[in-house]
């Protein structure tokens, strides 16, 4: 059955409750119009726009391929939110966020994946190992695993860092058909040994119309501001274009895990 990527729905954040001090981003535990509780990601954070885009991009791919990713919404952040706010620091990350934001569904209870306590099996780590290899993700190592167990089953949280080519987008149709040299610090790399069977399965599964319609999904404000393109609508292309070339030349990267996965 073919996969069709869902409409993202839109919340209002209402209350601020804890930072997730983590890394450069400063995420934080928020409540919404619905009740419900989100890890909210900011426009604001130094990464600014580009992390949420790598988010959501990366976010949709892996649910597409049948991964498991907390729910992921649009999340809007009104100008008097966070006027309160006694930390200066959060308070000026809150002011610099007014707009539309991007949150994940906070999973109550979860634990961080710990590699030295818990064995994955072959052939989820050859997709989670593909995937991230796919979307050039730096950020799933030993130091930092970004997978949550939940009711004993591993999700997949935090793809800010992914698709680092469009920091610059230099020579990006390049890099496209590149192998993906950090796949060596892959925190599940030594039991990724499916990644060919994997390869054959997901080419199928990504589409050239799906990787449009996920990448279509990125709203148009996230791509208006620093961007070497002529248009939101080239900008918004190129995303499409990087993914789609990267995947038909999928072998490469494939072959590049494999190597350094006889290394370790």
């Amino acid at each position: 059955m073919d996969f069709t990527p869902r409409e993202i729905r839109t919340v209002n954040v209402t209350r601020y409750l804890t930072p997730l001090r983590e890394g450069g981003s400063m995420p934080a535990i928020a409540e919404a119009d619905d009740l419900f509780l989100y890890v909210l990601k900011f426009r604001g954070a130094g990464q600014g726009r580009k992390a949420l885009i790598a988010e959501l991009i990366g976010g949709e791919i892996a649910r597409a391929l049948g991964l498991r990713i907390p729910e992921i919404v649009f999340a809007n952040l009104d100008t008097g939110f966070g006027r309160t706010e006694p930390d200066e620091e959060i308070q000026d990350l809150l002011k610099a966020s007014v707009g539309l934001n991007l949150a994940l569904h906070y999973l109550s209870g979860s634990i961080t994946f710990d590699p030295t306590v818990t064995m994955v099996a072959a052939r989820l780590a050859s997709e989670i190992v593909w995937l991230d290899c796919l979307l050039m993700n730096v950020d799933r190592t030993c130091r930092n695993t970004n997978m949550l167990l939940w009711y004993k089953e591993l999700w997949l949280i935090d793809h800010g860092a992914a698709l680092y080519f469009h920091h610059s987008w230099q020579n990006w149709e390049e890099k496209a058909t590149q192998p993906f040299a950090q796949a060596k610090d892959h925190v599940l790399l030594s039991q990724a040994t499916e990644l060919t069977a994997v390869d054959r399965e997901f080419k199928t599964k990504l589409s050239n119309e799906l990787i449009t319609s996920i990448v279509s999904l990125v709203p148009d404000e996230w791509l208006n501001d620093d961007s070497p393109f002529g248009s939101i609508e080239e900008h918004r292309q190129a995303y499409a274009r990087f993914l789609i070339s990267r995947i038909a030349n999928s072998e490469t990267f494939v072959k590049a895990a494999q190597d350094a996965g006889k290394l370790i």
